[in-house]
């Protein structure tokens, strides 16, 4: 893969609030896509604005989304128009001596772009195989691959990664030096995904190893 910069190409993905916490390496953005779990992707609509949660796979430059062959969301996607996709992992919150500087730690990627539909039976096959494997790797060699039938009711996007921006908030609270004799409990509560135990169908009982946990996740 070429290594290029997400330097902003444009105001859209220049981040402005807070721009020291910016960050534009591509190494930066793509490791927050994939500890990221779900994506909200934004399209237009009959001139309305969505915002759609949906599970994504990253290839490359490119994210990879899906659903039914009838959405919106890939409809306008497949016809070239641009779209948005975020993803945002909490690392904790923030507790300060003033409510104003109550915050939390994160990391974001916002990524601008067009996307292409999928159209290549192998290509599609790829993805979905991609997709089962970023929540258990190595489960798609386990399953039944979709069928004839599935694959024709499933519309498999490659959102390109043209613009993107990555923001990072990490530390403390920012307390002005007039609230440090405030009498309050002031830190960090750090937060993370956390697995439970698998709960097993029941007709799955202990026959069958457990799926490997994703990664990202304890």
């Amino acid at each position: 893969m070429e290594k290029l910069g997400f330097e902003p190409a444009s105001p859209r993905s220049t981040v402005r609030r807070l721009a020291r916490r910016a960050s534009y390496d591509p190494e930066q953005v793509f490791a927050i896509l994939d500890a990221g779990l779900v994506a909200h992707v934004s399209f237009v609509h009959d001139g309305h604005p969505f915002v759609i949660p949906m599970a994504y796979a990253r290839q490359d430059r490119e994210l990879m989304l899906h659903g039914a062959a009838a959405s919106r969301m890939l409809e306008v996607g497949a016809s070239g128009a641009a779209m948005s996709a975020c993803v945002t992992i909490l690392d904790g919150l923030v507790y300060a001596r003033s409510a104003f500087h109550h915050s939390v730690n994160y990391r974001s990627v916002v990524v601008l772009g067009r996307a292409r539909e999928v159209t290549a039976e192998a290509d599609k096959r790829a993805f979905l195989d991609a997709l089962v494997d970023r929540f258990s790797p190595g489960r798609s060699r386990l399953v039944r691959a979709p069928n004839a039938k599935e694959l024709h009711a499933t519309r498999v996007l490659a959102l390109a990664i043209d613009e993107a921006s990555a923001k990072i908030r990490t530390g403390g609270p920012a307390d002005d030096a007039e609230d440090m004799g405030v009498p309050v409990w002031t830190g960090q509560l750090p937060v993370a995904i956390r697995s439970m135990s698998h709960i097993p169908t029941p007709d799955d009982a202990p026959r069958f190893p457990l799926p490997v946990r994703p990664r990202g996740v304890d």
